[in-house]
């Protein structure tokens, strides 16, 4: 059962990698058309290419490190910024600001949390 599991799993991070893998070419295909690039067009390409580097080291490791989503969301959130209207209320820009913040912090909690300077042991696997 639990091979069972694990060959679903697997399947299931093939496919999202054949699926980013489209996504990413798609986009550049978009871009070689329009002739320009855009640092939103960046962002997102570096999104996809750090969902690629999370389907492979889940797939090499058999688990996922929790900073792949928090660097994902910061990105995430930096494009939301770039392509809003200069015209939307500046609270909302102070929110999302704010949420990155607390995503960069939540970054470090985990790097740190068993660091040297807490004088505990950890192994660069299980950051």
């Amino acid at each position: 059962m639990k091979n069972f599991i694990r060959r679903i799993q697997l399947a299931g991070a093939a496919i999202v990698l054949v699926a980013t893998s489209l996504a990413f070419t798609l986009e550049i295909i978009q871009m070689y058309k329009v002739q320009t690039i855009q640092l939103a067009d960046l962002l997102l390409l570096f999104i996809y290419l750090e969902v690629m580097g999370m389907v492979g080291n889940y797939w090499s490791n058999q688990s996922i490190r929790l900073t792949y989503p928090l660097f994902i969301a910061i990105t995430a959130l930096a494009r939301l910024i770039i392509l809003q209207k200069k015209d939307i209320d500046a609270s909302v820009l102070i929110f999302e600001s704010g949420a990155i913040l607390l995503l960069a912090i939540a970054i470090v909690v985990l790097k740190l949390r068993k660091s040297k300077m807490l004088k505990t042991n950890v192994s660069k696997e299980d950051l």
